[in-house]
């Protein structure tokens, strides 16, 4: 009998609250997997507010290949470009990349809070294959936890709540009783904290309204954060020459920056510049940019996305594990036919004035005489959450409207 895989994927709270690991390709390689379903959301959704995280995107995906065979397995790591348990040299090379990964995103060594956290959990009872459940320990610190699926509105409660623990009780409902029936058999939950101080810090007093152009053409008077600080910035331009600026805001640990982009010219559609950004094009970003004293105008906003991917990674031809005639999780038991009836995600970023004290006046001594650039946020951008050490996408999202 082929029974519901119930997946569901929670991409955690950001919270930017006002705020040398070199294994190439792997994290560019991991991060664009998830840009390249952000790609295919905001086609469907280009007026819409879009988080996602990349990096957590990957890491279900990473769960679900240790899991599939036969077709099901190569759709995934044709997609990904990447097999979780290849036949690298060494053995389990990308799983040991991977779990170095996330150990340094996570690392106290950040100073700013990244918490990642993958469970799954499965119907009481569920005889699962014990090479998957001993490799997603291993690879994704997942851990598998017994609920009773015939029951759904117990079920969703400790769900629920280890969500809620895992984000700070930032997202406290991710997955409600009817997402579950009782041919539900597994549900995966991954889950991504992120809480980030400013390094430089806009000052509340300087929070002003100020009028943002929508992507729907209206106008909107929204706080606006400024300051005038030492920034790295820049201007570049796609394959077809449609110019955008660019800055990177770091956070007070100096790991984790924001990225902005935003095209130079407001005629220029925030939808023309997104499909030619990818890990490679950010890595340039961060070789190209120049510290400069700028004065920096960026919207105060609060967005939360929940957004189905299921039409997203099927468009990226990921679609036999949708199929209940053509699913194959035979690595994660042979007990029962499965198949991914969701993939969900819901995601949160608040961003405001919050941070700790501007440092480093020297290099702003050095060049103030100079007639500071502006870089205002007055229009659609797109933005991103990247820990600098290993290139990894934590979050992305494109913002129409504060």
């Amino acid at each position: 009998m082929n029974c519901h895989f119930s997946l569901l994927f929670l991409l955690g709270t950001l919270t930017s609250v006002c705020s040398q690991f070199n294994f190439y390709p792997l994290e560019e390689l991991s991060s664009d997997v998830g840009i390249q379903v952000f790609n295919q959301i905001v086609k469907a959704k280009p007026q819409d507010n879009v988080v996602v995280s990349p990096h957590g995107i990957a890491s279900v995906l990473g769960v679900l290949q240790l899991g599939a065979d036969g077709k099901t397995k190569k759709q995934l790591t044709t997609m990904m470009r990447y097999s979780v348990n290849g036949a690298e040299n060494p053995p389990r090379g990308v799983g040991k990349a991977l779990k170095k990964i996330n150990r340094l995103i996570v690392s106290k060594k950040n100073k700013d809070i990244v918490t990642i956290a993958n469970a799954v959990f499965a119907k009481s009872g569920f005889k699962m294959e014990v090479p998957f459940v001993t490799r997603n320990k291993e690879v994704f610190q997942c851990s598998v936890k017994s609920v009773d699926f015939e029951d759904p509105n117990t079920a969703c409660d400790s769900i629920n709540q280890w969500v809620k623990n895992e984000t700070r009780g930032m997202i406290d409902q991710v997955v409600a009783p009817d997402d579950i029936d009782s041919l539900t058999r597994l549900v995966l939950v991954n889950a991504v904290y992120f809480k980030g101080l400013w390094k430089s810090r806009f000052r509340p007093e300087n929070t002003k309204k100020r009028p943002f152009y929508g992507a729907d053409g209206k106008t909107y008077q929204v706080p606006m954060l400024s300051q005038l600080s030492i920034f790295r910035c820049g201007t570049t331009s796609t394959p077809n020459e449609l110019w955008y600026n660019i800055i990177e805001l770091p956070y007070h640990g100096e790991m984790i920056s924001m990225l902005i982009a935003l095209p130079t010219e407001n005629t220029t559609p925030l939808s023309a510049i997104i499909p030619h950004i990818s890990t490679k094009t950010i890595g340039s970003w961060m070789t190209t940019m120049v510290a400069k004293r700028v004065q920096v105008i960026l919207p105060k906003f609060t967005a939360v996305a929940e957004t189905d991917l299921k039409d997203p990674l099927k468009a990226l031809g990921i679609t036999d594990m949708f199929d209940e005639s053509k699913s194959n999780f035979a690595k994660i038991t042979r007990t029962e036919g499965l198949h991914v009836s969701h993939v969900l995600q819901k995601t949160k970023i608040e961003v405001s004035e919050d941070g700790t004290k501007a440092s480093a006046a020297t290099t702003a001594i050095l060049i103030a005489r100079s007639s500071p650039p502006w870089f205002i946020v007055d229009r659609p951008f797109v933005f991103f959450i990247r820990h600098n050490p290993t290139g990894t996408i934590l979050f992305m999202g494109q913002i129409n409207k504060p």
